[in-house]
C-alpha cells in the first residue's frame, strides 16, 4: 500500500466518522465507531470497517442504517475534501472487539485454573483451550537464570567472519572467499 493511499484511508475514516457522528439523524445507528478504511489502488471502492457496541440484533440494524447512509454520507464527502474520485463505500462489521474480549476471557479463566464455561460461541472456528496437565516425559520446568548467554562483547559462533557488511560462511558455516 502506498503512503498516498494510507494518508487517503486516514482522511476517510475521520471524515466518515463524523459525518456519522454529527450528520446522520438515523436513530438506528447506535454507538458505532468507524474503525478503518481500506481503499483499492484506483480509489474507485473502499471497505469501511465499523465497530458496533450492542447485542447482534442491534449491530445488524445498526450496519443496516450505515448502509443505507452511505449515499449521503459518499455526498458529504464530495463536498468536505478536495479529491478527485470519491470511493464507493462498503461498509463491514468489525468484530476485533470481540474476539478479543473473548481471548482475555479464555486467558483469565486458564490462569485461574477453571475450565471454560460453556462451549464456543456460534461462528468461532477454533476448539476452546483447557489446561494442560504435566505428563511422566516432560521437562522440568528451569528457572531464566538457568539459561546461558555470552557474555557482552563475545563473539558467538553466529558471528562469522564479515565483508563489506555481508556474511562470507558459506551454507553450513564453512568459509568461502569473498568475490
Amino acid at each position: 500500500m502506498s503512503q498516498r493511499t494510507e494518508r487517503v484511508d486516514e482522511l476517510l475514516r475521520q471524515e466518515i466518522g463524523s459525518i456519522v457522528a454529527r450528520d446522520v439523524a438515523d436513530p438506528r445507528i447506535g454507538f458505532a465507531t468507524i474503525t478503518s478504511v481500506e481503499t483499492t489502488p484506483d480509489l474507485r471502492h473502499a471497505k469501511v470497517w465499523v465497530s458496533v457496541i450492542g447485542q447482534p440484533p442491534e449491530r445488524d440494524a445498526t450496519v443496516a442504517a450505515l448502509r443505507r447512509a452511505m449515499p449521503f454520507v459518499r455526498h458529504e464527502l464530495g463536498t468536505r475534501l478536495r479529491i478527485k474520485r470519491i470511493p464507493d463505500l462498503h461498509i463491514h462489521l468489525d468484530d476485533t472487539a470481540e474476539r478479543g474480549t473473548r481471548l482475555l476471557q479464555l486467558l483469565s479463566e486458564l490462569e485461574s485454573g477453571a475450565t471454560p464455561e460453556g462451549e464456543a460461541p456460534v461462528g468461532e472456528s477454533l476448539p476452546t483451550p483447557v489446561p494442560r496437565l504435566p505428563h511422566a516425559g516432560d521437562l522440568p520446568d528451569e528457572p531464566p537464570s538457568a539459561v546461558r548467554r555470552p557474555e557482552p562483547g563475545t563473539r558467538t559462533r553466529r558471528d562469522g567472519p564479515r565483508v563489506g557488511g555481508r556474511s562470507v560462511a558459506g551454507p553450513r558455516g564453512g568459509r568461502r572467499t569473498s568475490r
